[in-house]
């Protein structure tokens, strides 16, 4: 009988034999998932993050909304009057004819000699136009605008002279000066006025303007970094449990930090959105008060709207400071919610 069982028993230990052979081949074969499986589970990782955010915003419209709005109403503010000191500052044209450079011409001097004198300084650099008025032509402007015009007319003799009305390219007092010095030399002007005090006035005003923007940027910014950071504090408290059940069973940091983030970027999003809109819709409301005043004084000023490349720094630093102020929250409570 042991001769008749003894193929079995090796038969039966022959695939034993066998097995360390499949077992090294799955050694070697088990080297991890590839690159490309890395970048498809990180993508919806994140995916899923941004639709796990997208979907509890969705379930509290209302709070998400006026959320939105006063970070909104906190953006447009500083952009708004920074968008104001640009539209002033287009008024460029109207500052370089109040720094417009007068040269009064001798009594003796001609009208075509002024004409003369006209063409030659509109070609020099530094000079983007030059008006000539001829001395009849001065005196009956003066007539208008003094109110004399009776008194004006028993003189014997016109005593204005010709005047040469010189428009600068950049209002800049110490290249005006030198320009008004250059212009005093010419031939048959007898003196070249130029008055600053007003713009030098405009100017510091604008400057201060400037820093109070600026200011109040810094202030508001950490307004909305309090906002959003007080609101994505809410959240974790809301899903304080599920966090502490995730870091126990392995969770990573940026695992639960993740949909924070893409919760205070969405409300960064809509609220640039708003504020977008807001500007906008505003400037266009003033714009009609403001074109009626210029109509008053004979200009055809207008605000210009919200520019695409403003707009569009407006909403990129509207996501930067809700996702800055998720991460700080975050990074807070995450120290918090350590498993014991």
């Amino acid at each position: 009988m042991s001769a008749t069982r003894s193929p079995k028993v090796s038969e039966r230990v022959a695939p034993k034999a066998a097995d360390p052979q499949p077992q090294k081949k799955k050694r070697d074969d088990d080297d991890g998932p590839d690159f490309a499986t890395l970048v498809r589970a990180w993508i919806e990782s994140h995916r899923a993050s941004l639709l796990d955010s997208l979907r509890r915003l969705g379930k509290q419209p209302i709070g998400s909304f006026f959320t939105c709005m006063v970070m909104a109403v906190a953006l447009s503010l500083p952009m708004g009057l920074s968008l104001l000191l640009n539209n002033v500052e287009r008024l460029g044209g109207s500052w370089q004819r109040a720094a417009q450079i007068s040269l009064y011409l001798e009594l003796n001097a001609s009208p075509e000699q002024g004409e003369s004198l006209r063409e030659q300084i509109k070609g020099m650099p530094g000079v983007a136009d030059a008006e000539y008025v001829g001395r009849d032509q001065a005196l009956e402007e003066f007539q208008q605008q003094s109110g004399l015009g009776e008194a004006l007319k028993e003189l014997p003799e016109n005593p204005l002279p010709g005047v040469v009305l010189v428009t600068p390219n950049e209002v800049d007092k110490p290249t005006l000066e030198a320009l008004r010095q250059k212009l005093s030399e010419l031939p048959k002007v007898q003196q070249a006025q130029l008055d600053l005090v007003w713009v030098e006035r405009l100017a510091a005003i604008l400057k201060l303007g400037d820093r109070f923007v600026f200011g109040l940027t810094v202030l508001l910014v950490s307004a909305l970094l309090l906002v959003i950071g007080n609101t994505i504090r809410l959240h974790i408290e809301n899903r304080r449990t599920e966090i502490e059940v995730i870091k126990l069973v392995g969770g990573t940091d940026s695992y639960v930090r993740r949909p924070f983030l893409y919760m205070g970027a969405l409300y960064g999003f809509g609220a640039g959105i708003l504020s977008w809109g807001v500007l906008a819709f505003g400037l266009n409301w003033l714009n009609d008060a403001v074109v009626g005043l210029a109509g008053l004084y004979g200009s055809n000023f207008a605000l210009a709207g919200v520019p695409v490349a403003d707009g569009l720094s407006l909403l990129l630093g509207a996501v930067l400071l809700g996702y800055i102020g998720a991460w700080i929250a975050v990074a807070r409570h995450l120290r918090e919610l350590a498993p014991k």
